[in-house]
């Protein structure tokens, strides 16, 4: 049911925000469990966007899905190369297999983290591709701690 209702939420998020320019693809390393990421940017106006990430992840140790929503300020360096810092937070319920029952850093149940998020990407101008680093900092406030994850994203443009 958890997921039904976090589904609905990201999609209907998605539908209320105006189109200027899109990117659908993957994010790759996701932090709290989660390996990979399916990933969507909306450009808001200026140099903002929202960036919305799911993940469902079973990796052995543990199971679950987390749902990420950041605001990102969007700075051109050069000719398709841009920076970009963004604030946010991500909710996710983890079910562990029991592996991490001594371990505090790492806990059952429903999470809340506050996020932050700072990297680099180059849009190519011949195809619709867009290749992504970043690095996100997840502090927990429910049923969490701090997080370090890195990802590298791959984006179709539209």
């Amino acid at each position: 049911m958890k997921i039904y209702f976090l589904s609905a939420l990201c999609f209907f998020t998605i539908s209320i925000v105006s189109a200027q320019s899109n990117a659908l693809g993957i994010r790759l390393g996701g932090g709290d469990g989660a390996q990979a990421e399916i990933s969507y940017q909306q450009y808001i106006g200026g140099p903002n966007r929202l960036e919305f990430d799911l993940a469902f992840f079973d990796d052995g140790y543990a199971d679950g899905f987390k749902f990420t929503l950041l605001y990102q300020w969007v700075q051109a360096i050069e000719s398709g190369f841009y920076w970009y810092v963004g604030a946010g937070g991500s909710i996710g319920d983890r079910d562990l297999n029991g592996n991490f029952s001594n371990d505090d850093d790492f806990n059952d149940g429903v999470f809340l983290n506050a996020d932050g998020q700072l990297g680099i990407e180059y849009n190519f101008s011949e195809v619709p591709l867009q290749l992504s680093l970043d690095a996100r900092p997840e502090f927990g406030i429910i049923n969490d701690d701090f997080d370090m994850g890195y990802g590298l994203g791959i984006r179709y443009t539209f």
